[in-house]
């Protein structure tokens, strides 16, 4: 069951990132495209939860993990900080 949860929430992921991108590319960029970003690091980041807890358990990619997860953040602050100045 933990594995559908981490498909679904790649799946999401993956599919706001697919939305804000398109929706940056017609507008022309801007927070949009920053937000794309950091919601695709996330889908990676549960793409490599799933592998880690479900493909395989013996390998531990928990650091790769976070790691798309702080990719993920700085890339969304970056665009936070691009949009205010």
């Amino acid at each position: 069951m933990p594995g559908l949860v981490y498909i679904l929430c790649a799946i999401t992921s993956l599919g706001s990132a697919v939305l804000l991108l398109r929706g940056a590319l017609s507008r022309g960029g801007g927070l949009l495209f920053w937000s794309s970003l950091c919601f695709f690091a996330m889908a990676l980041n549960n793409v490599l939860l799933y592998m880690n807890f479900i493909v395989f358990p013996d390998v531990d990619l928990l650091l790769a993990s976070r790691l798309a997860t702080v990719l993920g953040i700085v890339l969304l602050n970056i665009g936070l900080i691009w949009h205010a100045t």
